[in-house]
């Protein structure tokens, strides 16, 4: 167990899961039964983190009414509001007055549903700005192999591709990320590549975990049935 800050960049408008999100924030809609902010509050507590940091926007009233202070989730909620989008970057450096003095702390996308270890990030982050979680690249089609003769031996529907690594979303960052951080602007594209640039960035793979993102309507039906077999990320 650790303890240390975490934030939710839970302030975007779910376009892609309209309608559902003209009237549901997207950290709200529901994942068998129980809504995906609270699915990654529960998933932090369970690592010790107390302190939790929500920046939201659209819809935000919905949100606060919702987890309140976060007492009946076990956790300290505190709120960034931003009135208009930010991006990912600037919701972080709106929330650097709850954040510039402490030695680190997690962020994570509003989006993600986990169930990786975050204390290898926080070991990762020593001597570097930021430290990343990275997860093997799930396949959007059905793959199909063949022989040496170009005959079909099996097909494979979306799996796993091992040799290759996607941003997982979750972030353990240091206070130095601050200076490169600016207004409306997404950290994956503007800070993190000026710091992969210098060397300052440190990649921590997880190969055996869950990790799902709910971007669009199929995700929800997918990632349902995939916890319905995952006790841990189920509830049951």
């Amino acid at each position: 167990m650790f303890f240390v800050k975490a934030v939710i960049l839970a302030g975007g408008f779910g376009k892609r899961l309209k309608p559902i999100t003209d009237t549901t924030p997207k950290p709200l809609i529901e994942i068998c039964g129980k809504p995906i902010l609270v699915r990654q509050i529960e998933w932090l507590r369970s690592h010790g983190v107390k302190d939790v940091i929500l920046c939201i926007g659209f819809l935000k009233e919905k949100v606060i009414q919702y987890v309140g202070n976060g007492k009946k989730l076990g956790v300290h909620i505190g709120y960034v509001v931003e009135d208009e989008p930010l991006g990912t970057g600037g919701a972080i450096l709106n929330a650097e007055h709850l954040l510039s003095n402490d030695e680190h702390f997690l962020v994570l996308n509003g989006d993600v549903l986990t169930d990786l270890n975050p204390q290898p990030l926080v070991e990762g982050l020593k001597g570097y700005v930021g430290a990343l979680a990275l997860v093997p690249l799930r396949s959007p089609y059905g793959v199909v192999y063949t022989d040496g003769k170009g005959v079909i031996t099996n097909f494979a529907e979306k799996p796993i591709l091992q040799n290759y690594w996607i941003n997982a979303g979750i972030y353990c960052l240091s206070p130095k990320i601050f200076p490169y951080l600016k207004e409306k602007t997404n950290i994956e594209s503007t800070a993190f590549p000026e710091l992969a640039s210098k060397g300052l960035l440190k990649a921590v793979h997880y190969k055996d975990c869950f990790w799902r993102s709910i971007d669009v309507h199929k995700d929800i039906e997918e990632v349902e049935q995939e916890l319905s077999k995952l006790a841990v990320l189920s509830g049951k």
